[in-house]
């Protein structure tokens, strides 16, 4: 198949912008009874609100594009035949979002022939939309303006501002605490807001250095991925690797490569 244009990938993004803040405003206006369930785990949650901004995210997304795949964390799956698929979480970070917590954010991907080529992450709480398309550099949109965004310079380990996340399952847990309070002394401190995707578009705007975190989806980091790229972060897994379940590092280009090597000398990206 011939590569998306220039037009077709503007095209493209802002029907997933579009898409991304239509779910933000369903979310914002939530019921008194979210209706709450659970997934693997008891601490996994799953609420009313995400089934309905899953639907109305594929409803948007696939209006006139019926024949474009879907991947979504609520149970949307369909291969589809045009070569895109679009990869969405309807809530990153729906815990904060039951605990009425801002950080919790809108995520919208796309692949064509599995390589991720559109981002967009919307975080409405904290009034913000980044978004990015492969080629045409990565953006920040608050108050209906945009800008172009670029990560950090900052190059050593003790220096570095970190995110990360937990997963739920206590075994998983426990392990990446083990992790972390080896880390913790040897960087400059770390954030926990809530959000995958939130944390690794703050690397691409330079407001934290680096992100790791074990047990994502491609739901959780694929439109992220898009943005961080473009802004010119590095967001890989371990020994070249993509992102990935095992692990996710995303970090300025001049820290990756040391955050990289030590996450790996502490076993970070090991089964649990």
């Amino acid at each position: 198949m011939t590569a998306p244009t220039a037009d077709l990938l503007n095209e493209l993004l802002t029907r997933a912008r579009d898409a991304a803040q239509a779910a933000s405003v369903l979310l914002l206006s939530p019921p008194a009874d979210l209706a709450i369930e659970t997934k693997a785990t008891p601490t996994d949650a799953v609420t009313v609100m995400d089934k309905r901004s899953e639907s109305l995210l594929v409803s948007h997304l696939l209006d006139g594009r019926e024949s474009d795949g879907v991947l979504g964390e609520e149970g949307s799956n369909r291969p589809g035949t045009s070569g895109f698929r679009w990869v969405i979480d309807p809530i990153d970070g729906t815990v904060n979002y039951l605990y009425g917590l801002p950080g919790w954010s809108v995520c919208v991907g796309l692949e064509y022939e599995g390589e991720p080529i559109v981002g967009v992450v919307s975080a409405p709480t904290y009034g913000v939309t980044y978004y990015a398309a492969r080629g045409l550099g990565a953006f920040r949109e608050t108050s209906g303006a945009s800008e172009p965004i670029s990560p950090s310079h900052v190059a050593d380990l003790p220096m570095a501002l970190t995110a990360t996340g937990f997963g739920y399952a206590s075994t998983q847990r426990a392990f990446q605490a083990e992790i972390l309070r080896t880390l913790l002394p040897e960087i400059r401190d770390i954030r926990r807001a809530g959000s995958a995707a939130v944390d690794i578009c703050w690397v691409a705007d330079g407001k934290v250095d680096a992100v790791y975190e074990k047990g994502l989806n491609p739901w959780d980091y694929l439109a992220a991925s898009v943005i961080a790229r473009e802004a010119g972060a590095v967001v890989a897994g371990l020994d070249g690797r993509g992102p990935n379940a095992d692990l996710t590092i995303a970090a300025n280009p001049v820290l990756f490569a040391k955050f990289h090597d030590r996450l790996k000398q502490l076993g970070a990206g090991k089964p649990v």
